[in-house]
């Protein structure tokens, strides 16, 4: 199988991984991934390897806006989130531009938390009965 075709194959997987996964795994899914992103440009920047966390940077940016846009007002804590959310994509913006190891850091310091309170949060509805998650 040709270096293509294995490509073609890994992402069509990972459609439909991703089109058949419950809410809360996309959002374990996208912090994993983001922190791939962040550890990715940390890495590059300690490489001075500018263009590579670059990219990284502007990815994780991405990947901060959609979980800023999937925030839902009926929930009572998507304010102090929304606001968490938008702090951090400054901070990813200041750590691309000023190609600030530092800065790439504190959002790791912010993303590695986070990451595992989603993985938490969608590891308590797997686990939790099926009349409880159709209540909740």
């Amino acid at each position: 199988m040709s270096t293509t075709s294995l490509q073609r194959a890994r992402m069509q997987y990972l459609e439909q991984q991703v089109a058949s996964a419950s809410p809360e795994r996309l959002v374990t899914l996208l912090f994993d991934r983001l922190l791939v992103d962040v550890d990715r440009a940390i890495a590059a920047q300690d490489n001075g390897d500018a263009r590579a966390a670059g990219d990284h940077l502007l990815h994780a940016q991405q990947i901060v806006t959609e979980l800023n846009a999937s925030l839902t007002d009926a929930w009572d804590g998507s304010d102090d989130l929304r606001a968490l959310y938008t702090y951090l994509h400054g901070r990813l913006v200041v750590a691309n531009v000023a190609r600030d190891v530092t800065v790439t850091a504190e959002c790791r310091a912010i993303v590695a938390p986070l990451r595992d309170a989603w993985h938490g949060a969608a590891e308590a509805v797997a686990t939790a009965p099926a009349a409880v998650r159709a209540v909740g």
